[in-house]
């Protein structure tokens, strides 16, 4: 009894061909990694030095301060 393949031997060898001849980095190499590597690390970044930003500006005029 043999075990099903995931995908087609076509599939598989197509796939296998677009990653090997691929020339950007190998982080880069899926269709979502770029969501994953670039964008959420950069939206994380983004947000932080906003709030940081935020904050130094709120100490510096005295905003939010409890009486």
């Amino acid at each position: 009894m043999t075990e099903v393949p995931f995908l087609p031997r076509e599939r598989l060898f197509k796939q296998q061909h677009y990653f090997q001849n691929l020339t950007k980095h190998t982080y880069l190499k899926g269709r979502y990694d770029v969501i994953t590597s670039v964008a959420i690390p950069l939206a994380l970044a983004a947000s932080s030095m906003f709030m940081i930003g935020r904050g130094v500006y709120n100490m510096s005029h005295g905003v939010g301060k409890k009486e």
